[in-house]
């Protein structure tokens, strides 16, 4: 069985999100990709299978810590993958998962995923989200993840995470974001905010209970975060970066209940695996 391992989010090797990539003619059990998931060491393995319509595939992701129901950097991987080695004269590919249909639309370099958006409740700063970055977050929201809002970009880019208050916190994973270029905090919607600088939003994402201590681009994330800048930035198109050590680059557009992740990959290793 082939195994593709891609960056995702970046146009270079060593950057963005590196997922492992199985493209299958039928269904392994579940145990032995689980196994092969933790072998890989790698934040997500996708594994597909071909069914149905022309352009259409089953698709699941897991993590060292087990399946999970949405990840955007494994199927921009898997996207890439399709159209370049198995289906090359596809520009759209369609996804049955977890979270139900995604579909994938590649414009040249640039793979466009449409995800679901979490809606978001603000919620009440606590001391142990403070404890978990060090930092007081100037606000908190709560949707399948937690998503901690901070004044400047700084405090993002050089957080120390504490993994096991981290762990404690309520939602499956935490973001903490922060509007792009240091500007001054502001929580306005009427758009007169907006600044010229290159990234809208800063962020970083973790998932200890998923073993997962820091997830180097997070797609997921971004269908938390784009929303909540949308509105506090009063634009719908967000150009958004991934500030850990590997870094990445998504160009999001919210569409209300559904938002658009666009980026780019890159094809690190084809190996075959004795499976």
């Amino acid at each position: 069985m082939k195994q593709y391992v891609v960056d995702a989010f970046t146009d270079k090797i060593f950057a963005g999100n590196p997922a492992a990539v199985c493209v299958m003619e039928s269904w392994l059990p579940d145990f032995m990709m689980q196994k092969i998931t933790i072998e890989n060491n790698l934040s997500e393995t996708a594994f597909v299978v071909k069914e149905g319509p022309d352009n259409h595939y089953h698709l699941r992701w897991f993590t060292p810590g087990g399946e999970i129901d949405l990840c955007g950097h494994a199927t921009l991987a898997t996207a890439y993958v399709i159209t370049s080695f198995v289906e090359p004269e596809k520009d759209v590919i369609e996804f049955d998962t977890l979270s139900g249909l995604l579909t994938v639309t590649k414009k040249g370099s640039i793979f466009e995923l449409n995800f679901p958006s979490f809606g978001l409740k603000k919620i009440e700063v606590t001391d142990e989200m403070e404890a978990a970055i060090g930092v007081k977050p100037a606000m908190a929201y709560i949707g399948d993840d937690l998503v901690l809002v901070f004044e400047n970009e700084t405090i993002v880019r050089d957080a120390v995470a504490n993994q096991q208050v981290i762990a404690n916190l309520p939602g499956l994973g935490l973001h903490i974001t922060a509007r792009g270029a240091d500007a001054d905090f502001c929580d306005c919607k009427d758009g007169n905010c907006i600044n010229d600088e290159s990234y809208d939003c800063i962020t970083r994402s973790f998932f200890p209970k998923l073993n997962v201590p820091e997830d180097p681009v997070c797609g997921r994330g971004h269908c938390h975060v784009v929303p909540l800048w949308a509105e506090k930035l009063g634009k719908n198109d967000i150009f958004a970066y991934q500030a850990s050590k590997r870094g990445g680059e998504l160009y999001c557009r919210f569409e209300g209940e559904r938002t658009i992740l666009g980026g780019q990959a890159a094809l690190f290793s084809i190996a075959e695996l004795n499976i």
